[in-house]
């Protein structure tokens, strides 16, 4: 039994990072987007969600925040996507509050 759950748990994480690749192929072609931000925002927005020495968003980033669907972001929190990208999820919810925006109430 524990052998088939690390099997599942193997080709889980496979298939996430199948899906990235995807993603990033994908988007290189077309560029990016993820809630609203396209991969310029992304970009703007990179150096204040990756460790270990995050930056305060500039104003590219805000700007990038402020056209975004937060309630979309939100839905990033316990993803394991993320994460895969070198975004840390948590400095990436911080984003909005640094940029004098406020998030969904069920965020």
């Amino acid at each position: 039994m524990e052998a088939t759950v690390k099997r599942m748990k193997i080709n889980t994480a496979a298939l996430v990072v199948a899906v990235a690749v995807a993603v990033l192929f994908v988007g290189g072609s077309r560029g990016l987007s993820l809630c609203n931000m396209n991969d310029e925002g992304i970009e703007a927005c990179k150096p204040s969600v990756i460790e270990p020495n995050p930056v305060d968003p500039s104003a590219e980033c805000c700007k990038a925040i402020s056209g975004a669907d937060l309630q979309c972001l939100c839905s990033y929190k316990n993803s394991p996507e993320l994460p895969l990208f070198g975004i840390d999820p948590n400095l990436a919810l911080s984003l909005p509050a640094k940029c004098n925006l406020t998030l969904p109430s069920n965020c």
